[in-house]
């Protein structure tokens, strides 16, 4: 179960489980990250500076004060090992489905959300997954790797089917995985708002789960991830994005690859912060 070893919680949590619709939880694992290690500090910096952000939107006209949310805190993986660490996270998030919680999941790296999603689909059966990316994750294997960050959305499809992904803002992947994404799920290179927006007559009667990997963002909006790429959208782009979901049936979101170290400014984790913020007034 999640350990609560930063004192600090996301702004303005409560601390009724019972009460609360959705449920905020740390997933402080990167051992697959292929260039630069530190997400698993991602989620203790997003609470930590949430304290200076607005609880009310302009965005939305909604204040966080009128909503009922908990953090539970960080939850304890055996650092190093990647197959217990998912099977715990499976675990985890299955239990909070079933508690009829909308779960918003901090990483962490994002194989975090292999399991994550798995459970959602084995509690709901049908889901879609957008998917907000630089990279495709589409890799049958990375470095001999069936579980890494770079095969993610690959395994995810082969539990959920890939014509349930859609992806968004894609500019980074070796020539195979983009060939097999374009073939087989539904993949949108670069830009994410205008295609979003397009496909969403086809998401009104789905179950949505959102993974949202903050390299998706051109660097120069979140230089704190370990695999910043070139090109990406802007921050005004990805909160558009998100305010397009208002109204969806969204039953889990993760936010992923925030590596605060890489950034002396907390731009990137700040910005996480405000992500969260829209998210949880946009669905509630």
């Amino acid at each position: 179960m999640p350990s609560n070893i930063y004192k600090s919680q996301f702004l303005l949590s409560s601390d009724n489980y019972e009460s609360s619709k959705i449920v905020i939880a740390g997933i402080p694992m990167d051992f697959t990250v292929s260039f630069k290690p530190g997400s698993r500090f991602g989620p203790s910096k997003i609470r930590e500076v949430s304290a200076s952000i607005e609880e009310y939107s302009v965005y939305q006209d909604k204040n966080l004060s009128d909503s009922k949310y908990i953090d539970l805190g960080d939850l304890e993986l055996p650092f190093g090992n990647t197959k217990k660490s998912i099977d715990l996270i499976y675990e985890f998030a299955y239990d909070i489905f079933k508690d009829g919680k909308i779960p918003i999941f901090l990483g962490g790296e994002h194989l975090v959300s292999y399991p994550l999603v798995e459970a959602a689909f084995n509690f709901y059966n049908d889901i879609v997954v957008l998917h907000f990316d630089a990279h495709a994750d589409m890799r049958d294997e990375f470095l001999g790797e069936k579980l890494s960050h770079a095969t993610v959305m690959r395994r995810i499809g082969e539990k959920i089917g890939f014509t349930n992904i859609y992806q968004f803002g894609i500019r980074s992947g070796c020539k195979d995985e983009i060939y097999f994404a374009k073939e087989n799920s539904n993949l949108n290179l670069i830009k994410a708002f205008e295609p979003l927006k397009k496909v969403l007559p086809y998401l009104k009667d789905r179950k949505i789960y959102l993974s949202i990997d903050i390299d998706v963002l051109d660097p120069a909006y979140a230089p704190g991830t370990g695999t910043p790429e070139a090109g990406g959208i802007s921050s005004q782009e990805m909160i558009d994005s998100i305010l397009l979901l208002r109204g969806l049936n969204i039953v889990g979101i993760d936010i992923v690859e925030v590596s605060p170290y890489y950034d002396n400014s907390d731009r990137t984790s700040l910005l996480a912060a405000k992500l969260i913020r829209e998210i949880i007034l946009a669905i509630y």
